[in-house]
């Protein structure tokens, strides 16, 4: 059975690419358009577990988009997004500027600031602990792995962390999650083919 992640509508800094992790940041009025458009895609599924980071702007796209029944959204710690240390709030551009040289969080990094911020390895930690428990809601279910049907979870997070997510979900390095674009506002599924975990969609941008 697969998974469905879901990332949070519009930010003003989604927006604008400051990198917001530890920070609460609300929708704007376009993102919480994005969230409700994700309601027919959702209300087609029955899952057994829906998860939520506990951000303020995760908890409102599932909110809008309708989840709650017939599983209730339970706020997880582990889906909270990567936390940027002294990078939070910056956008890449500016991160580069000041070091005279291209930036990427996947393989440079993050410095200490207000928080001591994460490594890569330290988000793919907390990545695999959601898979395990979607895993155990899985076994509770008595289906087996590569079992097909709707979508027994729902994680609904952010764009760095779902990416990581992904890359552990198909046995990759964490710092693979580079590949894989995640847009505000969209979806991917986590699946079976042939009995081999692949991604079945992603960055799919539910009709507004």
């Amino acid at each position: 059975m697969p998974i469905l992640v879901v990332r949070h509508g519009q930010t003003p800094w989604s927006l604008s690419g400051q990198h917001t992790g530890t920070t609460d940041v609300p929708l704007t009025p376009a993102g919480e358009e994005q969230a409700r458009a994700l309601a027919p895609v959702l209300s087609a599924r029955r899952p057994v577990l829906v998860l939520t980071s506990p951000r303020e702007r995760a908890r409102r796209t599932a909110e809008l988009a309708g989840l709650g029944g017939p599983a209730p959204v339970e706020v997880d710690e582990d889906l909270v997004e990567w936390d940027y240390g002294g990078y939070e709030g910056r956008t890449t551009p500016e991160i580069s500027e000041e070091l005279g040289r291209p930036w990427s969080v996947w393989h440079d990094g993050v410095v200490p600031g207000a928080t001591p911020g994460e490594t890569v390895q330290q988000v793919a930690t907390r990545a695999r602990a959601v898979l395990d428990r979607a895993a155990a809601a899985e076994r509770g279910t008595g289906a087996g792995e590569g079992a097909q049907g709707s979508a027994d979870v729902v994680l609904v997070a952010h764009a760095h962390f779902l990416r990581v997510l992904a890359a552990c979900w198909l046995g990759l390095s964490p710092t693979a999650g580079a590949l894989f674009a995640l847009d505000a506002g969209t979806w991917g599924e986590l699946g079976h083919e042939h009995g081999r975990r692949v991604l079945t969609r992603w960055n799919v941008a539910p009709a507004t």
